[in-house]
């Protein structure tokens, strides 16, 4: 292997502190949860060819039946032309079918099918088993403390979109904290 480092670059052999109040403990415990977090539905996905991007989309179609392009795009904070490709592929599956708007014919709703709702919940069953087994481990009545931590770890004026989820679908309706 070949040294490809600047010839005045200087190694710093240290490792990164907390020194600058940084939390690094919680850091790496997100790095290293959403990596495990998303491996089960990765080794799925695989399968189709799909990837994360994909995941996403079935996720929030299938959460909110009817939701528009432009809502989608609001929601996932991704470019119309990345969601252009993964929604493409989506459709041209079976996975996900595109209406016109009964209000406004330029609106595209996205509602999801049978294959679509099959494989939203095959990605969704081994993170809602590690979330389940996790909430064990630390107590049941820790999970409102989690579910608020989580929410204050959203944009202030994004969470909002938060609650758009179907309450009556999650057992519980975000505003009750």
């Amino acid at each position: 292997m070949t040294d490809r480092s600047h010839p005045t670059a200087k190694p710093i052999r240290t490792a990164i502190t907390d020194e600058d109040g940084i939390d690094f403990a919680i850091i790496e415990l997100f790095f290293f949860a959403y990596r495990d977090f998303t491996s089960d539905p990765d080794q799925i996905l695989a399968d189709y060819g799909f990837g994360r991007a994909h995941h996403r989309v079935l996720h929030f179609v299938n959460r909110r039946p009817g939701l528009t392009v432009a809502e989608l795009l609001d929601v996932l904070k991704i470019t119309k032309q990345s969601l252009a490709r993964v929604l493409k592929q989506l459709i041209d599956t079976d996975h996900v079918v595109q209406l016109q708007g009964p209000r406004d014919r330029r609106q595209r709703e996205l509602y999801p099918t049978a294959k679509g709702r099959a494989l939203a919940l095959a990605l969704a069953r081994p993170q809602s088993r590690r979330i389940h087994a996790a909430l064990e481990d630390s107590g049941a009545t820790e999970r409102a403390l989690i579910e608020r931590f989580l929410e204050a770890m959203v944009n202030p004026e994004l969470r909002a979109q938060i609650d758009i989820v179907p309450a009556k679908m999650s057992g519980k309706s975000h505003g009750d904290h």
